[in-house]
């Protein structure tokens, strides 16, 4: 989670992707511009129709990337939110067993319209809601609605889903921060995600392909599918070691680690519509609200 945005950089210059995790990138001194589903037969059932994921409604952060969001019962109305990461929060990680709460936030994103072009700066009014336990998100509340931010420049939230994600679904990790996209496929869960201090639960593991670098974190994971978020970026084992910072392994319920280098994960989002109420309140007390609470 704390890789120099310069090796991540390097990284990418010279293999073009590279093996880095996707972690959060310091700010820059200046900003740079297996589990499958049984077989089927075409006739019993279609396969879903995948759809090309954009940029549309991403949003640079200072040090990472992250999205507009809005939840299935969000009004137009409703002000807007921004989800990352809980490792992205500008006043640093969040500690194990923390839980941040409506803290003041004037924290600024760069909206990105499809082809990633800036279209506008948004504003944090506050932090609604931070964390690295259980899960790595920090919700950030806006001073503009999605009407504003919709009649304004064209651009539309990306709507959270609230049912847990399915193994072998195409996805799309889309950075924000780097302007680019990731595309791949959920390869399975994590029991247990563990990173030096943190562990999360029921993390998703993506196939090779979405090899993700320093700067990604917060990006969403959009299922291609639905164009729905499933999940949120934030980590991957870059060198092999075994539940350490930069390394995350992986803990069954019966306590056995795995690694699996190169290999990156985020955490799923489908738990977070039931913690938002009428106005996109935060409720942590609402029912079906299993988020980790202050």
């Amino acid at each position: 989670m704390r890789k120099p945005l310069v090796a991540a950089l390097f990284a990418l210059v010279i293999t073009g992707a590279g093996a880095a995790p996707a972690v959060a990138a310091p700010a820059p001194e200046s900003a740079p511009a297996h589990t499958s589903a049984s077989a089927v037969t075409a006739d019993t059932k279609a396969a879903p129709t995948l759809q090309a994921v954009s940029l549309a409604g991403t949003v640079a952060l200072s040090n990472c990337s992250g999205s507009v969001v809005r939840f299935p019962n969000s009004a137009d109305t409703d002000p807007a939110l921004v989800l990352s990461n809980g490792h992205c929060l500008e006043t640093g990680f969040p500690e194990p067993g923390e839980v941040i709460v409506g803290q003041t936030s004037s924290r600024t994103f760069g909206l990105l319209n499809s082809a990633g072009t800036k279209v506008a700066t948004l504003r944090a009014a506050k932090v609604v809601y931070s964390t690295m336990t259980d899960t790595d998100i920090t919700i950030y509340q806006l001073t503009s609605t999605y009407a504003t931010i919709k009649n304004s420049y064209g651009i539309s939230a990306l709507t959270v889903q609230n049912t847990h994600p399915t193994a072998g679904t195409a996805i799309t990790v889309a950075s924000g921060y780097w302007k680019r996209l990731y595309n791949c496929n959920v390869d399975g869960f994590a029991y247990r995600l563990k990173e030096g201090d943190w562990t999360w639960k029921d993390s998703l593991r993506y196939t090779s392909a979405c090899n993700t670098i320093g700067g990604t974190s917060g990006s969403p994971v959009v299922d291609q599918a639905t164009g729905k978020v499933v999940a949120v970026n934030n980590t991957g084992n870059e060198d092999g070691e075994r539940c350490t910072v930069n390394n995350p392994c992986e803990v069954d319920a019966g306590g056995n680690v795995t690694v699996h280098q190169g290999i990156n994960y985020a955490e799923e989002t489908y738990q977070i519509p039931a913690c938002f109420t009428t106005g996109n309140k935060l409720n942590l007390a609402a029912s079906g609200c299993v988020l980790p609470k202050p």
